[in-house]
């Protein structure tokens, strides 16, 4: 995963996280999410997330309300939805490159049907016919 970050990073400017951070927000939010949320969606204590949006926010990669009650609503900007469409096809050649070319067919069947019944989701979904 580490060099899957580091492609995105060169290829796009964004960090592995804000790649994590966008990408959630556009596939688990539709664009938006509480802060709690997407904190534990990341497996990241609200503090270091906190931090991590601050910085975002300053690039104009996301935004922040006001939520119910005292929550924040973590929202993806124009900017933040322009550098997730282009570091996506990064994040897919570099997944291919450093994860999937790795493994034989039979590994990658498995993992795709272990990856769908974890998400939930038909694989029609999730992979188009050029994936």
């Amino acid at each position: 995963m580490a060099r899957v970050s580091r492609d995105i990073s060169a290829g796009t400017g964004l960090s592995g996280s804000d790649y994590s951070v966008l990408s959630r927000l556009h596939h688990l939010g539709r664009g938006e999410m509480r802060q709690q949320d997407l904190a534990e969606s990341m497996r990241w204590d609200k503090s270091r997330l906190s931090h991590h949006l601050t910085r975002m926010e300053s690039r104009g990669l996301i935004g922040r309300r006001a939520g119910p009650g005292k929550g924040v609503t973590v929202v993806l900007s124009a900017e933040g939805r322009r550098q997730l469409l282009t570091a996506r096809p990064v994040h897919a050649q570099a997944v291919r490159q450093h994860l999937v070319s790795r493994l034989n067919p039979a590994e990658r069947k498995a993992l795709l049907t272990i990856s769908m019944r974890l998400h939930d989701v038909a694989p029609e979904e999730e992979w188009g016919p050029n994936d």
